[in-house]
């Protein structure tokens, strides 16, 4: 099925990919286009500091997590419900939230919608919108390099989880403050968030997940906080890195095969549509994150819906003739027909 947006919410890109400078014309930003001027340093690579305090917190999560699991059984359908629709709403916080909305720019939200996800990506917990987006555009401009802060060129464990166990690399901090970040800054909902994100987290990941299912259906607070809460982050947690490792080594490469993101459909199911990712690599202004519209791709039905509502306009959207153009000139003969 593909996606269905009234024809007004929606800017199709008819530029040739790969030219910046045509980009740049048409979408104003392009610190998410890959910098193929930089230069990692000679020499040997700086030291690796581990942050004990990430490694404790991480573990304890995981093990929090493992625990939830245990109790599951012996929790109510409802709050296996409810720790789904958490869940799925974290996720968008991030994938519609930070990563289409605020990283790439390739729609626009009005205000309601925008609170809406900031309150989900509080719930996500994986940094503020400003620090997330930040670091996104860094990853795409330097992509598989020493300033990619989950560089998957250094194993799978680093790009999934290690890089938030270690100090960043200089050059990471370097780059991400030469990026332009005006935009970011502009948005006072992005940056009320940031302010405010500690209770926002506290609330919204760890207390109001509890809550809900304690004291409208008689959960208990030990199944309730582990499964609601613990669980439930830690596995969209896994789910979302698992952008950033397996996608980027796991599946093929129908567009850019010089690149190392993949689709991978597995990815996109569990990441709620951002599997597709060397499509996203390849054409990162896209608001679909792929060419096949809804399928396997809930952030794109939701943002969609919300296009329906006239909360979101001006989704941008790579034309088929470009798609076209792009696959048969750099993919590698894996495309499939949507």
């Amino acid at each position: 099925m593909t996606s269905r947006v009234t024809q007004a919410s929606v800017t199709t890109i008819q530029q040739k990919p790969l030219a910046p400078k045509e980009v740049a014309a048409d979408r104003v930003m392009t610190d998410d286009i890959f910098d193929e001027s930089y230069r990692e340093k000679e020499g040997p690579k700086p030291p690796m500091k581990i942050v004990w305090r990430n490694v404790i917190a991480m573990s304890l999560l995981h093990i929090g997590a493992l625990y939830g699991l245990i109790l599951i059984p012996s929790a109510s359908f409802s709050t296996w419900v409810w720790s789904m629709f958490c869940s799925y709403f974290s996720a968008l916080g991030v994938t519609a939230g930070a990563h289409r909305l605020w990283s790439h720019r390739a729609y626009k939200a009005k205000l309601p919608l925008r609170i809406l996800l900031v309150l989900a990506n509080s719930m996500s917990f994986q940094n503020d919108v400003y620090e997330w987006a930040r670091d996104h555009r860094v990853h795409h401009k330097y992509s598989e390099t020493d300033a990619d802060p989950h560089n998957a060129s250094r194993g799978f464990f680093f790009s999934h989880i290690g890089w938030l166990l270690v100090r960043k690399h200089p050059d990471v901090i370097e780059k991400g403050r030469k990026l332009d970040l005006s935009d970011l800054k502009a948005d006072k909902i992005v940056m009320f968030q940031r302010r405010f994100y500690k209770p926002s987290v506290l609330l919204m990941c760890f207390i109001m997940p509890t809550v809900v299912p304690w004291y409208f259906w008689g959960e208990s607070l030990k199944n309730a906080f582990y499964i609601s809460s613990i669980l439930r982050y830690a596995s969209t947690l896994n789910l979302t890195w698992l952008v950033n490792s397996a996608a980027h080594m796991y599946g093929n490469r129908p567009y850019d095969k010089s690149i190392n993101p993949r689709e991978n459909l597995l990815v996109a199911f569990g990441a709620c549509g951002e599997g597709f990712h060397n499509y996203h690599h390849t054409f990162p202004y896209d608001y679909s994150t792929s060419e096949f519209g809804w399928q396997i791709n809930l952030t794109t039905f939701f943002i969609d819906s919300m296009c329906f509502l006239g909360l979101a306009t001006s989704c941008r959207k790579v034309s088929k003739e470009v798609i076209l153009a792009r696959r048969l000139r750099t993919g590698d003969g894996s495309h499939r027909s949507g």
